[in-house]
C-alpha cells in the first residue's frame, strides 16, 4: 500500500508563512492529505520536533501551538509513537551512521520508515536520500 512519512520541516513550512519554504510544503502537505501519496504518518518525536523548532525560529508560542494541534488534531495523519524498542533500534542506528551524521529524531523516523515499510519521505532534508525516496 502506498504511504508517506511526513518529516518536521515539512510541517514547520506550512505553518509559517515567512518560511522560504512555505508555498511548496503547504502543497506538498495538501496532496499528502487528499490521499495522492496514499497513507500519511509522522512520529511524536517529529511531532516534538516540530513544535521546538517552530518556537525556536519564530519566538511565537502561538505559531508553535498551531503547528503542533494541525498535526496532532489530523484525523489523515497517523501518528507512530515510539517506545523502547524502536528508541533502542533508533539509537542502535544513531550509532552506525558515525559517517553520515543525522539527528536522533531522523533516526527514530528511520526506524519508523523500516518497521511500517514506509516507502516515501516527505521532506526538505538531503540526508533521507541514501535510505528513503524523498518527495520535496
Amino acid at each position: 500500500m502506498m504511504a508517506v512519512y511526513i518529516d518536521t520541516g515539512i510541517f514547520v513550512a506550512a505553518n509559517n508563512r515567512s518560511d522560504s519554504n512555505h508555498v511548496r510544503a503547504v502543497k506538498l502537505l495538501m496532496n499528502a492529505l487528499n490521499g495522492v501519496f496514499g497513507l500519511v504518518y509522522t512520529s511524536d518525536y517529529v511531532i516534538d520536533e516540530a513544535i521546538t523548532t517552530a518556537l525556536a525560529r519564530t519566538r511565537s508560542h502561538i505559531l508553535a501551538a498551531n503547528t503542533g494541534s494541525y498535526i496532532i488534531q489530523s484525523p489523515r495523519i497517523r501518528k507512530l509513537y515510539t517506545g523502547p524498542e524502536e528508541f533502542s533500534a533508533a539509537w542502535e542506528t544513531f550509532l552506525q551512521l558515525k559517517d553520515k551524521p543525522m539527528s536522533f529524531t531522523d533516526c527514530v523516523s528511520l526506524v519508523h520508515i523500516r518497521r511500517h515499510r514506509i516507502h516515501r519521505i516527505m521532506s526538505f532534508d538531503s540526508g533521507f536520500d541514501v535510505f528513503v525516496e524523498r518527495v520535496s
